[in-house]
This record gives C-alpha cells, sequence and structure tokens, in this order.
C-alpha cells in the first residue's frame, strides 16, 4: 500500500511548473503544501500564500515528509538536499551538476540517515534511463553506454543541419523556447552532458568520478567550415557522451562532438529529443528515445520518482559492489577530425596515425587517430578560437 506524501517545492520554473500541471491531472496519495521560491515579487500561476523565501518553512515543517528540489543553482541545491536527507526526509531532484559533484557524500548521507534521494529528471528528461540502468542491467556487463544526452545542443543542431539556419540563430530560438539559458554554456560547452554522463557511469559501472576528470568539448566553436565538412562527407554532427568498458578492466569516458552517418541510430534524433544507447554482453543492443527538454518531459520524470518514494523506493547502486576491477582510464585512442589554425596544436596532441589532410588559406584540417588523454591535457588549446574537434566513428 502506497503511503501518504506531503511535498515541498524548491522552485517553480520550467519544470516546476510543468510538475504542477502533472500533479493536478493524477489522483495520487500526495498534497503540495509549500513552495519556496527565489523571487516573491514574480507573477504565479496559484496563490500567493503557497510561496515562501524562507528554506526552513519546508526543511524545519515536521508535515512534509517529501523534497523536491527544481532549482539551477547547484551549491544552493546540494545544502536544500543534504539537510532534507539528513532530517528524514526523502528527496527527489533534477539538478545534474549537483549529483555529479556530490554523489559520493549523498549516497553516505541516504545510507547514515536511512533517506532516499531519487534523480531520474537529471539525465535525459523524459528517458527512463537510471532506473532501467538499477533494475534491468543491474546484473548485466554493459559494453558502452552513449547517446545524445543534451536537448538544447541537439535543437541547435538540427536546426543548423536541417534549416539551414547559422549557429547564432539556432541559439537564439533555443533559449526561446527555453531549451536554452541565457548564458548557454552548460549546454553548448558540453557540460551538461558530462554531469549526466558522471552520473550514468555510477550505475552503470559503479565509478565515483569527479565530473571535472572527464573531458568534455562542445559545439561552441563550431564553424561553416565545419558544416560544409560534415555535409560533403553526408555527415550529422551530433554532441555525444560516451562511456565505453574498455579490456575489461578500465571504463573510457568523454563528451565530444561526433560525424555519425546515416547507418547511425543518432543521425535522426534531431530537436530537443534525446537518445540513449546501450550495448550489453547479453541484452546486445538497446535504443531509448524521448524527449530530453521541456516542463513537462522533465517534470513526468520527476514525477516517477515522487511516485516511487510512496513505495519506499531506493537506488541500491548494485554495480559498485562488483566494480573493483574497473577503473577510469584515458588512455585509448579515437579516430577525430581537427580544424586547426596553428601546426603546433598536432605536435601537441601527438598523432599515431594520419588518414587525410587538407590545407587551404581559410580552412586547414587532418583526420586521424589521437590519444584521449592528450585531448583532455590541451582541452584549452582545443577550446580556443580557430578550433573544432570531433570524433569520426
Amino acid at each position: 500500500m502506497s503511503k501518504q506524501l506531503t511535498l515541498g517545492f524548491f522552485g517553480f520554473g520550467v519544470v516546476g511548473q510543468g510538475l504542477y500541471d502533472i500533479i493536478k491531472t493524477k489522483h495520487l496519495n500526495l498534497t503540495v503544501k509549500r513552495f519556496v521560491i527565489k523571487h516573491p515579487d514574480k507573477k504565479r500561476t496559484l496563490p500567493a500564500e503557497l510561496f515562501t523565501t524562507d528554506p526552513d518553512a519546508v526543511l524545519q515543517d515536521p508535515e512534509i515528509n517529501t523534497v523536491v528540489e527544481l532549482i539551477d543553482d547547484a551549491d544552493a541545491a546540494f545544502d536544500i538536499v543534504s539537510r532534507a536527507l539528513r532530517s528524514g526526509k526523502n528527496a527527489v531532484s533534477a539538478n545534474k551538476k549537483m549529483i555529479a559533484t556530490h554523489l559520493t557524500e549523498l549516497i553516505a548521507i541516504q545510507q547514515q540517515y536511512g533517506t532516499s534521494l531519487l534523480y531520474e529528471g537529471a539525465v535525459c528528461g523524459s528517458i527512463p534511463i537510471i532506473r532501467n540502468l538499477e533494475e534491468y542491467y543491474d546484473n548485466e556487463l554493459l559494453h558502452s553506454v552513449s547517446g545524445i544526452f543534451n536537448g538544447s545542443s541537439n535543437y541547435i543542431l538540427s536546426k543548423i543541419f536541417n534549416e539551414d539556419l547559422e549557429y547564432g540563430t539556432a541559439l537564439k530560438q533555443a533559449q526561446d523556447l527555453g531549451f536554452a539559458e541565457t548564458d548557454p554554456t552548460l549546454d553548448v560547452g558540453g557540460f551538461d552532458p558530462k554531469f549526466k554522463l558522471a552520473i550514468i557511469a555510477s550505475h552503470a559501472y559503479g565509478l565515483y568520478l569527479d565530473p571535472d576528470t572527464i573531458l568534455n568539448i562542445g559545439i561552441d566553436k563550431l564553424a561553416p567550415s565545419d558544416i560544409r565538412f560534415a555535409r560533403e562527407k553526408n555527415f550529422k554532427i551530433k554532441l555525444i557522451p560516451t562511456a565505453r568498458e574498455i579490456d575489461d578492466r578500465a571504463v573510457i569516458l568523454y563528451v565530444l562532438p561526433k560525424l555519425v552517418t546515416p547507418a547511425n541510430i543518432l543521425y535522426n534524433v534531431e530537436n530537443e529529443y534525446n537518445g540513449v544507447l546501450v550495448k550489453a554482453a547479453f541484452a546486445d543492443e538497446q535504443f531509448f528515445y524521448g524527449k530530453g527538454a521541456g516542463g513537462h518531459p522533465t517534470g513526468s520524470a520527476v514525477m516517477s520518482d515522487i511516485t516511487a518514494l510512496r513505495y519506499d523506493y531506493k537506488y541500491e547502486y548494485k554495480k559498485h559492489l562488483g566494480a573493483g576491477s574497473l577503473r577510469y582510464s584515458t588512455d585509448w585512442e579515437i579516430q577525430v577530425y581537427l580544424r586547426y589554425e596553428d601546426d603546433e596544436l598536432i605536435n601537441k596532441l601527438e598523432f599515431s596515425s594520419i588518414t587525410e589532410r587538407y590545407y587551404a588559406q581559410d580552412f586547414k584540417y587532418i583526420i586521424g587517430r589521437v590519444n584521449l588523454g592528450n585531448i583532455l591535457k590541451n582541452k584549452e588549446s582545443i577550446n580556443s578560437n580557430g578550433v573544432f574537434i570531433a570524433e569520426i566513428a
């Protein structure tokens, strides 16, 4: 039998409003008691008495047994969630940066206080990938988990390749639709999918990783010459995080733009949609597809976590029990396309092989194999103007 939940919200933005819309359509054993918000003067769709700026109105209310955290400040979110868990309240969060950065601490707090933190909405919007990794793949050997984890960057790339929009125009559209923030760095710089990849690595491979150790290169340096090259070769560019087990001993993790062919299932994942590709030893290859941005899609994932708490559901982190033999590594070669200006960058990256090289006055590129560790070591140079790198499958 499900138990009664009394909810306290932190944040009432796009996802908060979307979640509340969903709650209104359901007849569940739960009550929304209070919303903690940052801007009290902002016009709301609900009665003013439901809103407060005082966190303790939720965190110290003994009637509230479940905290729903939906704010964009990772540091504040950690304070809220950790206090909630320590006070005996369960919590649901969609803050991928906070979870990826503090996952070890959050698990320890849950174990100490017997509480539960769920965060399906933090990874790939409406796609239930965390629950599937926890339950369906708990005893499976996973070769890789990869895909499109960021709806904002995918929307931009779709508009560029399908509608011939310029990068700046596509970005503005994404911002106007609420898919990208005013400062889009987290999305187009590859940070958002990196945080999600770190969370997935914990559930897929049992690894706790500092996100700062994971390579992320975004699409913010994409230029018309790169788009022209991709079209001439019948590629699309997608921003793809990858977690892959190598040699039965190590796992590599990285976020890079990727030149994909029409044969790749991710080629046709467009706009704000996400796609997660899981390759397993026994289940073989499986694909999850759904909206990765927007209030209602993400709100549906948060709602799933809330309803699971009615039955005292907890993540068990089963893969951590057998993860002793796996380690994180950057010692792996991949094939890349690199547009560059300064030949010194080629020397720094130490290509082990080169299959194609092109020189022109305004466009130079090289295709070859390079070590992930060398890309990570030279990330600052690669992230400079005049440079764009992408993996080629």
